[in-house]
């Protein structure tokens, strides 16, 4: 493969898709219109909802769909693939439609964030692809979104390029960690890529790099007055690096009126650290000089020192954000929901296992949220056919699909539509907004959920919940093994 060409990643995908794909060509299938639906089973950290993320690479990704000769000739290779089936890729291209929730919206376990209608081959064939960029952007996200609430206001910058799992997930893993909230990264691609606004001042060599650590601070403090955070724990923050980050402000910046600076902190008790630093900025006339902190952060060490009292007005979160550490996968799979007849008619589709929690919602559906019109918060969200419409005019009923006698009427209410048409017919009809946009949206949706939802700790459980006519047609399959 020639490494200078854009990399073409229709074959990034698993193996199977291809020979489930010659087996439904060679059986009739091929144009036999599918529904497939990507969910996810259970939020990550046991939280209370996850962060919908990666849209706007699957976008790129249908639309540059294709079997390159390359391909063909690699699969001709492989002699299991049929002549007319490698024809039929030589001129492959989506022409499905996609239906999505946008990109920063809260989700919940067990309902759509992305659904495809599609023949059978093509959206066999995508199946990996949405899955990793779905996955790994929804749990970045959705692990940003927690950092970002433990800090309570304060800005929060993604630190994890160089702990990443390889370059898209350092570049990709800043996109995300963006729309979950943070405020900026390291990563320099990602600022040039998607206008994730990057920064940085220095590492530990810089200081070392010069004759004393106080000069290290002059010099930087002359060629960056208005970017002059330093590094003050290289050597010893207390003893030399907040005095002689102090001296080098009364020198640099104080004659040329710059109040705005800061010192950075990367190592030690973080609390006591902080505090100390604080009283003597605050002591020395450098009461606006901001503290920021890094190292081996994640939201429950930033609670922590929020709670201890810690005097911190920046985190930098690496590693255990950019790898979500404490629970790295996402867990989103993407089953067959229905299918489609000649004459128009769905035949929906479940998968059934003694495992519950594996068991899928058949059919094309619709997914609504539920917003109370006197708080603007969510209720609950509702699952339906695909035909139905809920009237917000009128109460509605709702139950709990699991443990059905469990009901509430819902009343004084929106009902929202959370997917919106990406493709139709293969071609794109989503007007993508900036990724500024989509930060803003995140934080105004991640607003309406109630504290109770957003609690690390045994969140209070939001319901998914399915119409009557879906939790009919479900409990039918159920009873007659996959059978209406």
């Amino acid at each position: 493969m020639n490494t200078n060409q854009k990399l073409n990643l229709t074959m990034l995908c698993d193996f199977y898709e291809l020979t489930m794909g010659d087996g439904y060509f060679e059986n009739g299938y091929k144009d036999r219109i599918t529904y497939f639906d990507l969910f996810f089973r259970s939020v990550p950290d046991d939280g209370g909802f996850a962060i919908a993320a990666g849209l706007e690479q699957v976008i790129d990704y249908i639309q540059d769909l294709h079997f390159s000769k390359e391909d063909i000739d690699y699969l001709r290779e492989r002699n299991l693939f049929s002549k007319d089936f490698l024809e039929y890729l030589a001129s492959f291209r989506f022409t499905g439609d996609v239906f999505a929730v946008p990109e920063g919206t809260p989700v919940f376990p067990k309902e759509p964030i992305l659904t495809v209608r599609a023949p059978a081959i093509e959206a066999q064939l995508i199946e990996t692809y949405l899955l990793l960029a779905i996955n790994h952007q929804s749990l970045i996200a959705t692990k940003a979104n927690r950092v970002v609430r433990a800090a309570q206001g304060r800005t929060v910058l993604e630190f994890g390029s160089r702990r990443a799992q390889g370059a898209d997930a350092a570049i990709l893993g800043a996109r995300a960690a963006y729309i979950g909230g943070c405020h900026g990264t390291a990563c320099t691609i990602s600022d040039q890529m998607f206008g994730v606004k990057a920064g940085g001042t220095m590492a530990h060599s810089w200081v070392q790099m010069f004759d004393s650590q106080y000069e290290a601070f002059v010099t930087y403090c002359r060629k960056y007055p208005h970017n002059a955070t330093l590094l003050v724990d290289t050597y010893d923050s207390l003893q030399s690096g907040v005095p002689d980050a102090i001296r080098a402000f009364n020198e640099v910046l104080r004659p040329m009126g710059i109040t705005n600076c800061g010192i950075r902190i990367d190592s030690g008790d973080m609390t006591y650290l902080t505090k100390k630093a604080r009283q003597m900025l605050d002591e020395a006339g450098w009461t606006d000089c901001k503290i920021t902190v890094s190292n081996a952060l994640d939201e429950y060490r930033i609670q922590d020192l929020l709670q201890q009292g810690a005097c911190i007005d920046a985190f930098g979160v690496g590693e255990r954000l950019i790898t979500a550490r404490s629970e790295p996968v996402f867990g989103g799979v993407y089953k067959l929901a229905a299918v489609e007849k000649e004459n128009g008619e769905i035949i929906p589709r479940i998968k059934i296992s003694e495992n519950v929690a594996k068991i899928t919602n058949p059919h094309f559906k619709k997914l609504y949220r539920l917003f109370a019109n006197d708080t603007g918060k969510a209720i609950a969200d509702y699952m339906c056919l695909h035909d139905e419409v809920v009237d917000d005019s009128k109460d509605l009923v709702i139950f709990d699909p699991e443990a059905t006698w469990k009901q509430k009427t819902v009343y004084n209410f929106t009902a929202k539509e959370l997917q919106v048409p990406v493709f139709k017919n293969g071609e794109l009809v989503y007007e993508r907004p900036t990724l500024a946009q989509i930060h803003e949206y995140c934080l105004q949706q991640v607003d309406t959920l109630w504290d109770e939802v957003k609690r690390f700790e045994n969140p209070h459980t939001y319901y998914v919940d399915l119409s009557q006519k879906l939790w009919d047609i479900k409990y039918q399959l159920l009873k007659n093994k996959g059978k209406l």
